[in-house]
């Protein structure tokens, strides 16, 4: 992978306030870290950097960093962005050596149209989109493709099929499956059952406020004047010992001495 050429400018520790005026004027802040040296915090040109991301070779770019008359290999590490305008906000630099193997990140991009989707209605399911691979810098390819042109239903992808560039490692297990044609099963509603015609609803019994289940016990006495139930028990009507006959709780008519 061809390098990029980055200016930098180192600065000192700077205020929120300073930050601030800084990304008005189009630069962020970034650091610069790794390689045994110290960390040293920098200002960079933003359009400088959003450029190299726009690049082929995007975040995994080589990039040749120039701080003052001195030039650092480094890599893109960690971005930083505004959680609402998505602007640039602050980068990290990875200093590295092209004499030794890293590891990185690299994105998979599906190539072809698979014959299982276009013509047996299949669904292609993409799992893996990216992959962990270990090589020389100078060696990290932009991307892997995967041609699916050869797919069908129920086909896939592993890991171990892709086709890598040269001394580039993958670290991953072989048999992970990146991409494969599903079958659509298509789950049809069952209709509701059509009501039959003059089909009377069953109406739900209604037991009315005092009514008293036959057999019940505890039954609750009838009011008042209530007429006594055809058919019911006669000495349940019969008035109570020492009680005379007659309308409930009335006196008893006193009696006139005899001879008078």
């Amino acid at each position: 992978m061809k390098d990029i050429v980055l200016e930098a400018e180192q600065r000192p520790l700077s205020t929120k306030g300073e930050i601030k005026t800084m990304r008005r004027g189009g630069r962020i802040p970034g650091v610069a870290y790794g390689d045994k040296e110290k960390p040293v915090t920098l200002t960079i040109d933003e359009k400088s950097v959003q450029t190299i991301l726009h690049s082929p070779g995007g975040r995994n770019a080589l990039i040749s960093l120039k701080i003052g008359g001195a030039s650092h290999p480094v890599l893109i590490k960690e971005i930083q962005r505004h959680p609402i305008t998505r602007a640039l906000w602050h980068v990290d630099f990875q200093r590295i050596s092209l004499k030794k193997k890293i590891e990185t990140r690299v994105p998979i991009h599906v190539k072809g149209e698979a014959p299982g989707v276009k013509v047996g209605g299949g669904v292609l399911e993409h799992l893996v989109r990216e992959i962990r691979v270990r090589c020389l810098p100078t060696q990290i390819p932009a991307s892997i493709d995967v041609d699916i042109s050869g797919l069908q239903m129920n086909q896939g992808i592993r890991a171990k099929e892709l086709q890598l560039p040269k001394d580039v490692e993958i670290l991953m297990d072989a048999e992970s499956v990146i991409v494969h044609v599903l079958t659509v099963h298509v789950v049809e509603e069952t209709p509701a059952t059509a009501a039959v015609p003059g089909a009377t609803a069953t109406e739900p019994e209604v037991i009315k406020k005092g009514k008293v289940e036959e057999g019940e016990e505890g039954a609750v006495a009838a009011a008042p004047g209530a007429k006594p139930a055809a058919g019911g028990d006669k000495k349940a009507a019969a008035p109570a010992a020492g009680q005379p006959a007659g309308k409930p709780g009335a006196k008893p008519e006193a009696k006139k001495p005899e001879g008078k």
